[in-house]
């Protein structure tokens, strides 16, 4: 079962995700409010209204009513999620993050004091991880998450697009070749019409987006950037000075070409990159993970990395081998020396696929150029 679709409305449900689309349903004539799920909207200044029509069968999730209307509307039938106190994040958001969100004043603020660190704290307070209010609360948000995901994939900037995975190393630092490459692939994916899909850490995932983001800009320009940010190579000793680095190179171009990352706060000490434009965040890393490799229509290029990265190549195999004939998907493995010799998993990948219909979509090549012209293909 796909996480993201495991409380995917019925087709008598209606998602309401904007007060304009609240407004449109109300001026619309219904006579009730029967299936209708409002999240996370102030619905202040609309009494009349929500007293006239019956609540029956419509649920409210952590939206703000006029005194006396909340009561109203329960009594009557409609099923109310309460905002969650002491939570530092919206569980009922309607809407992927942005970096803008997560990093908030970062040119003034120390990262300690971003909303993405705070709900990192948040998450690993003695006993959050079996708290009942505290992994409700998660549950909630992931689900919000995967939704406004769906939408986006659905009806949203990633709509109809063919959505490729550059999987690889958090290690790789700015200003190594390493970096240099993952940046050239996102680029080359980007400029070839290709959206582009990583973990939205930092290292090789931070590469490829940031490569996408910037592919509108001259080969000179890619360099400054590039020669900009490895003036702080990583986020160890200070995530601050790592994403105030970022954030300079977006200030210079803040209309870069979309991307998406999905990284996760059970891994909180890696923070995620400023350079994809949607980030879908979530607390449960396997949600996470499997919601990625189905995203990527279009394939998955992995770059050298060691276990996290060891762990998706036979992920995606294993969706490969069981998965129908129409649904196998190219798996790129960059890198000759690291696949077949520092960590060999080419050759396990060749023996789970002999004689299966993913024998004839697994690569091994030296070069990026060489992996976009097998998914180009």
């Amino acid at each position: 079962m796909n996480p993201s679709r495991a409380l995917t409305p019925s087709p008598r449900t209606l998602d309401i995700e904007s007060v304009a689309h609240f407004d449109r349903l109300l001026s619309s004539g219904a006579a009730t409010m029967h299936g209708w799920h409002a999240q996370s909207l102030d619905l202040r200044g609309r009494r009349a209204d929500l007293q006239r029509l019956d609540p029956q069968g419509a649920i409210f999730l952590g939206c703000t009513f006029d005194d006396g209307v909340e009561d109203s509307l329960r009594s009557r039938g409609a099923l109310i999620f309460p905002k969650l106190r002491g939570v530092p994040f919206n569980p009922y958001r309607g809407s992927l993050y942005s970096a803008a969100e997560l990093y908030e004043d970062i040119d003034s603020t120390e990262y300690e004091a971003t909303l993405d660190a705070l709900v990192y704290q948040w998450s690993i307070m003695p006993g959050q991880r079996t708290s009942l209010d505290a992994t409700l609360a998660a549950a909630l948000h992931d689900h919000a998450i995967g939704d406004a995901l769906d939408e986006l994939m659905g009806n949203g900037d990633f709509a109809g697009n063919k959505i490729v995975g550059v999987m690889g190393g958090h290690a790789a630092q700015r200003g190594t070749t390493d970096f240099d490459d993952a940046a050239r692939l996102g680029r080359l994916l980007a400029v070839s019409g290709f959206t582009v899909a990583t973990g939205g850490g930092p290292g090789a995932m931070e590469a490829a987006n940031l490569g996408a983001y910037l592919s509108g800009l001259s080969d000179a320009d890619f360099a400054v950037a590039l020669q900009s940010l490895a003036a702080v190579p990583g986020f160890r000793p200070s995530v601050t000075a790592w994403a105030r680095a970022a954030a300079v190179v977006v200030g210079h171009y803040p209309s870069g070409t979309t991307s998406l990352g999905i990284p996760t706060w059970f891994y909180g000490h890696e923070p995620p990159n400023l350079f994809a434009t949607h980030i879908a965040k979530y607390f449960a890393n396997s949600m996470r993970e499997a919601i990625l490799l189905e995203l990527c229509n279009g394939g998955i290029v992995f770059l050298p990395g060691s276990a996290g990265t060891v762990q998706e190549i036979f992920q995606d195999a294993c969706e490969n081998f069981y998965g129908a004939p129409e649904t196998v998907t190219p798996m790129v493995l960059v890198g000759r020396d690291h696949w077949e010799h520092k960590y060999p998993a080419w050759p396990m990948l060749q023996s789970l696929a002999a004689g299966k219909v993913m024998e004839a979509r697994i690569f091994l090549v030296d070069s990026v150029e060489e992996a976009l012209a097998v998914v180009a293909g």
